[in-house]
């Protein structure tokens, strides 16, 4: 298959699970919808952070033996890497009015930086000409990966949402939380998919659909938060 070619399919490979998730996740702040240009930004500035991701994973490769502390290292880069995208493009800009807007930014970028991975994961069998096999990695990572990297950044997007009304103290202790949270439930997809074949897999595809379902509530949980009424 010739070049031009192999990167048209590897693109829309990598896009459409992602659209399809970034449409069915921005439904739960339709009533007070972001700004379509900040939610540009942040599914872009995800892309861009695979870059340096990739460069940082290269030399943790390079310079971490043990294969399990090597995944861990790899997991908590990318989510690092997803929340300073985060906290670049949306957190300081005066649209981020309320508690569910840090989960639907983070969910935003994590899209986009799954979006770029997912094209690098087709890359290879379009490539060779195996369009079945891009079909199934798409799809499996439309199950997988591509949930994982959306329900870990929405963690600390969750987090950052309990603590939307409190002071600065409490908003660092939320972040170290939701990103230790994301980081450890990142690594122990990763870990449970290299030593795990066949029905093995599908059961740790299950718990993140059950993940995906706890996500629900958690959105649902956020949109309530409220400032506290001080008593006279």
């Amino acid at each position: 298959m010739s070049g031009s070619y192999t990167i048209i399919y590897a693109v829309i490979a990598g896009l459409v699970p992602s659209m399809i998730w970034l449409f069915f996740w921005l439904r739960e702040d339709a009533e007070n919808s972001e700004p379509r240009s900040l939610l540009i930004g942040c599914f872009i500035a995800g892309m861009l952070m695979v870059v340096a991701a990739l460069f940082a994973e290269k030399y943790i490769s390079d310079t971490v033996g043990n294969d399990t502390w090597r995944y861990i290292l790899w997991a908590a880069t990318e989510e690092v890497f997803k929340f300073v995208a985060v906290a670049i493009i949306a957190l300081n800009t005066h649209y981020n009015d309320e508690p569910i807007d840090a989960m639907v930014y983070c969910i935003v970028v994590a899209l986009g930086f799954a979006a770029v991975e997912n094209m690098l994961f087709a890359m290879g069998p379009i490539s060779a000409g195996s369009i079945a096999e891009s079909i199934v990695n798409g799809n499996m990572r439309f199950i997988g990966a591509t949930l994982v990297h959306t329900v870990s950044s929405a963690i600390i997007g969750f987090s950052l949402g309990l603590v939307f009304y409190r002071g600065w103290f409490s908003k660092m202790v939320a972040l170290v939380l939701g990103l230790s949270a994301a980081i450890a439930l990142h690594a122990a997809f990763n870990l449970s998919i290299i030593t795990t074949s066949g029905a093995d897999t599908l059961r740790t595809f299950a718990w993140v659909w059950g993940a995906v379902v706890i996500l629900i509530v958690l959105f649902e949980e956020v949109k309530v938060v409220r400032p506290k009424i001080r008593k006279a």
